[in-house]
């Protein structure tokens, strides 16, 4: 009987790389666009790191500036569609090569609400029916999540009477 699933790194990297690129809009003036992020497992603080390419461009700029987002978000567990998503999401870093120092501070303002908006929820992994038919059977639920070097592990913990009556 399995205790835990484990997730590979590249499993993730796959996963989340299929939302991407996304576009978001800047003080209405802007656009954000956000490339696949590359992540990094940080399991000492049981976090992941993601660098994310941007692009920032808008009628206002002359040029399009070239950078990186770069976040440390944990993961949790949503039961409704079985995956693990990202939250508690937070900007190291928000950096665009050559950019006016007005519009880089301009651009740290909304850097933490444009990774909320990038990041925030985005599906890391989704829980295969054959991990969790045996898991189901057995009146168990995924409980807690570990970064690891390799990737992530799941805990499988036993459900409670109230949650198995759900």
């Amino acid at each position: 009987m399995p205790s835990s699933v484990s997730v590979s790194q590249q499993k993730l990297q796959e996963m989340v790389s299929s939302r991407f690129p996304r576009q978001f809009p800047v003080a209405g003036l802007l656009h954000l666009n956000l490339s696949a992020p590359q992540l990094l497992m940080v399991p000492e603080r049981n976090a992941i790191n993601a660098q994310i390419p941007a692009e920032l461009s808008g009628k206002v700029l002359k040029e399009k500036y070239s950078g990186l987002l770069n976040v440390d978000f944990s993961l949790r567990y949503e039961p409704t569609d079985r995956t693990l998503r990202a939250y508690q999401i937070k900007v190291n870093s928000l950096s665009m090569d050559g950019l006016a120092p007005a519009l880089s501070d301009m651009l740290a303002t909304y850097s933490t609400a444009l990774a909320e908006q990038a990041m925030g929820q985005v599906v890391l992994y989704q829980l295969q029916d054959k991990e969790l038919a045996l898991v189901e059977a057995m009146a168990m639920e995924p409980g807690t999540i570990t970064v690891t070097p390799q990737g992530l592990t799941v805990q499988l913990l036993q459900k409670t009477p109230q949650d198995a009556k759900r």
